[in-house]
């Protein structure tokens, strides 16, 4: 053998090592583009549009209930031991949990009860006229929020459709698609040629680019905020959160030494010593949770800038004993709080809302393009009735030293957020059951 034909036959191999290149990924990325659009599009649309309706809400409901929640002004305001007891006598079964005093003269104030029969996170509220000490009222509250029933509603239908555990994954299901949605369309703009077509279908491609490149980053916040209370994907959340020690801290209620337990020095006490430390409204305040614990006293306002102090309270004496101000939160705390608010539209006032209202129109109208973008692809005869896929097997062309820890990380996602990965085995469970089928038509 001549060293000219070794040389040939060393080098047949390396010619014949498949590149990576953007052409050879590009029908990969575009068919799972095209699957989780098409299938997880409708729970997208639906999330998208239920949102929408949660996003003005807080107005909604200062309207519907607003006897409950507004009183006129007055001079002299009740103390708020009389205006907790006109509660208690209001609902004997009750236990108060919390008070919020109105933040304004024109505001009721919000005694918030544990009831039996109620759900977890629902609360029983009597509104108060803090200047007369009549009840204005009572509902059902939900949350740490204490929205109203209308916005308890709506938000229930946002996050499980009023169908219980069950309802709740149709909305995990979109979050956990829709950032492998968005970053796969940004690929492809990426990797894309930027072509102008005259032709319906190319000037609705470029409408579903461009809108989907302006409110990707949007769309990527929302799905990452919304994993946070999903319920697979939000308890490995939760568990990294606690073994990162990213999670939220809480004053302590431990009092420094025995106190006897008969005397209280009542909540208008309470509300005074923390008022003079500089603890401004909107708060609550919460009764010791256990005889030999202290009161909490927390600031409730979710705009920006963020008020979130709270300081614990001897019951016996009126002296405060732990102070936690929200800038000694760690980074990942204020970061989990800012973004909760924020999808929820309450950080930045109307200017969130907006904001998130926009995104929303943005995502129905990305959607409602790409369908249409589908139905045009259909074919104009023989029996099928639906736009074609991109070609099957495009995997094949991934060189395996790419695809291995590709499948690997994949894995790893799927593990952590379970209903994306089930979903993704249906994905290829169905791909599948297709080619096999087109195969069976060909031969």
């Amino acid at each position: 053998m001549s060293i000219d034909q070794s040389d040939e036959r060393t080098a047949e191999p390396m010619a014949a090592r498949p590149r990576l290149t953007w052409a050879a990924i590009r029908p990969l990325v575009l068919r799972l583009h095209f699957y989780a659009g098409v299938f997880i599009g409708p729970f997208l649309l639906v999330a998208a549009v239920t949102g929408l309706a949660y996003t003005w809400t807080p107005q909604l409901e200062q309207s519907v209930y607003d006897h409950e929640l507004h009183v006129p002004a007055a001079p002299g305001v009740v103390p708020l031991e009389q205006q907790t007891a006109v509660a208690r006598a209001a609902v004997p079964d009750g236990t108060v949990t919390g008070i919020r005093p109105g933040a304004t003269s024109t505001d009721s104030t919000q005694v918030i009860l544990d009831r039996p029969g109620l759900e977890p996170s629902y609360h029983w509220t009597v509104f108060v006229d803090p200047h007369t000490g009549d009840v204005r009222g009572q509902l059902e509250t939900y949350g740490s929020g204490q929205a109203m029933p209308v916005r308890g509603w709506v938000d229930t239908l946002h996050r499980s459709l009023h169908l219980g555990d069950f309802g709740r994954w149709y909305s995990e299901l979109a979050a956990s698609w829709l950032w492998v949605v968005v970053l796969a369309g940004l690929a492809l703009w990426i990797g894309g040629r930027k072509r102008k077509s005259r032709s319906n279908r190319g000037r609705l491609l470029s409408w579903h680019r461009t809108t989907g490149l302006v409110i990707a980053a949007g769309l990527l916040f929302l799905s990452a905020t919304g994993l946070t209370w999903s319920e697979h994907a939000g308890a490995s959340i939760s568990e990294l959160r606690s073994r990162l020690d990213w999670t939220t801290p809480s004053v302590s209620t431990a009092l420094p030494a025995a106190a006897p337990e008969a005397r209280d020095v009542g909540v208008d006490a309470v509300r005074a010593a923390t008022s003079r430390a500089g603890l401004t409204d909107p708060v609550e305040i919460r009764p010791p949770s256990a005889p030999g614990k202290a009161y909490v006293v927390q600031q409730v306002g979710r705009d920006w800038p963020t008020k979130a102090d709270s300081m614990a309270v001897d019951p016996a004496t009126g002296r405060i004993t732990d102070t936690l101000p929200f800038a000694d939160y760690s980074l990942a705390a204020k970061l989990a709080r800012w973004g909760i608010d924020a999808h929820m539209g309450l950080l930045f006032g109307v200017a969130n809302q907006i904001l998130l209202t926009a995104l929303a129109l943005g995502l129905i109208a990305v959607i409602a393009w790409g369908y249409r973008m589908w139905w045009l692809r259909r074919p104009t005869r023989g029996e099928a009735r639906v736009g074609r896929p991109p070609t099957r097997g495009t995997w094949r062309r991934i060189p395996g030293r790419v695809l291995a820890p590709v499948l690997v990380v994949t894995a790893v996602v799927g593990y952590y957020l379970p209903v994306f990965g089930l979903s993704l085995l249906g994905f290829l469970v169905v791909d599948l059951i297709a080619g096999a089928r087109r195969q069976e038509v060909a031969s």
